[in-house]
């Protein structure tokens, strides 16, 4: 734009030539000798008034073709966000003890709901669900879609598989969904609310000891009240469960044997609200980095008063052969 702000200054030369052209132009009109002037009014019209007004429009519209080839530009910002994210996989209890009702509605629900909001915080990040009870499997691979996790979150039921508490296949599965993960930061976030109980291949501390040699650190939580709470305790013939008071009982010392060995952390979540500082904690443990680059780009804007221009020379055309036309033209 600056090389060419120079022709600006030649704005008030052009007025000036224009304006001598003017008064040259009255030079050659015939001297006309009256007697009296009594007969002519002295006050100059309205339109004799706004008739001095149109060279002025022809001047704005020179000046703004004058902008227009200096083309004027305006900046914007975008920005360009790297990130390299984390790979997580979520290890949940679907076991019938996760129906107990020390959480609203029981803590299934409730753990859904904070894994849930847990996977909108990790936006950069690829995420993967498995399940366990006295067996395992895999709810959704490792991916970056998390529509699609929450959807398969969503679905998550007790009742599906044997029932029982299997924590080390559990662990198992999810270290081997991330063995092959190129990603520099690889976690666990194993949950469940009860006692290694399930006949296994493979114990929780041998699942811990393959985390600790694969890189992959190990976060557990332990979820359920202390004392007693309302849980299943029988199941009916249409596959409905009967409840009643069971005394809550989670291996606390497993699960935080299991986090030490992999350098993770072990977690009690005994309500709603701890269990929402859990997962926020964990958030904050593991952060993504991200690499954020400004890039600038340039919007032309010389066509704006290159319209502007075209109006006012269209609008001093139409007046002076119009409202203003004078047989003097």
């Amino acid at each position: 734009m600056l090389k060419w702000a120079w022709s600006l200054v030649l704005l008030p030369l052009i007025v000036f030539i224009a304006y001598k052209r003017e008064q040259a132009k009255h030079r050659y009109y015939a001297d006309l000798t009256i007697s009296t002037l009594d007969n002519f009014s002295t006050d100059s019209s309205a339109k004799t008034k706004w008739n001095n007004f149109l060279p002025i429009l022809r001047y704005m519209a020179l000046f703004f073709l004058l902008i227009a080839i200096a083309r004027p530009t305006a900046l914007s910002e975008e920005e360009k966000i790297t990130a390299e994210g984390i790979d997580i996989v979520l290890a949940m209890d679907v076991s019938s003890s996760m129906l107990s009702k020390d959480f609203e509605p029981d803590r299934l629900e409730a753990s859904k709901k904070v894994a849930a909001d847990f996977i909108d915080k990790r936006k950069f990040d690829n995420v993967g669900l498995v399940v366990f009870a006295a067996e395992t499997y895999s709810q959704c691979p490792i991916t970056s879609d998390h529509d699609v996790l929450k959807e398969m979150l969503s679905q998550l039921q007790c009742g599906l598989i044997n029932d029982g508490t299997a924590i080390g296949m559990g662990l198992a599965n999810a270290v081997r969904r991330l063995q092959e993960s190129k990603a520099k930061s690889k976690i666990v976030i194993l949950l469940t609310d009860g006692v290694n109980t399930a006949q296994q291949y493979i114990t929780p501390m041998q699942a811990a000891d393959v985390a600790k040699k694969s890189g992959i650190k190990v976060y557990t939580i332990g979820m359920g009240t202390k004392g007693r709470a309302r849980a299943p305790v029988a199941r009916r013939h249409n596959g409905s469960y009967v409840f009643g008071w069971t005394r809550v009982e989670i291996d606390e010392e497993l699960l935080q044997n299991i986090s030490d060995e992999t350098g993770g952390l072990y977690f009690r979540a005994t309500d709603m609200a701890s269990l929402e500082q859990v997962y926020a904690e964990i958030d904050q443990l593991e952060t993504t980095e991200i690499e954020q680059t400004v890039l600038r780009k340039e919007h032309e804007l010389f066509y704006i008063f290159i319209w502007i221009a075209l109006a006012l020379i269209v609008t001093e055309i139409l007046l002076s052969n119009t409202i203003f036309r004078s047989i003097l033209r």
